[in-house]
């Protein structure tokens, strides 16, 4: 039995709804960074599907571009919640409604 574009897509699926879960159900910020990860590397698990079975290397490098993006997005999310944390003494998404208070 070969893994073929079928396996990969149900996984990226698989990944994506658990990270939408995750975004929608969860309050607490981190979960929420990490449940977007997680749906960022679904979509880079479909492209990288689709580019094995086209034969072309291009979506192999949207993906590369893809995770510098995404760690740039998490190292400045995670300094944005320390700074929050230092200033509020809470991370609890409800009590971040509004910044300027």
């Amino acid at each position: 039995m070969t893994i073929g574009l079928t396996h990969y897509l149900v996984l990226a699926v698989a990944l994506f709804l658990t990270g939408l879960a995750g975004v929608i159900l969860r309050r607490n910020p981190l979960i929420m960074f990490m449940s977007i990860e997680l749906m960022l590397s679904a979509g880079n698990l479909v492209l990288a599907a689709f580019s094995r079975q086209w034969g072309d290397a291009s979506g192999h490098v949207f993906v590369l571009m893809s995770f510098a993006v995404a760690a740039a997005e998490a190292a400045i999310g995670l300094a944005i919640l320390v700074e929050i944390h230092r200033l509020r003494r809470s991370v609890n998404v409800d009590d971040l409604k509004t910044l300027m208070e």
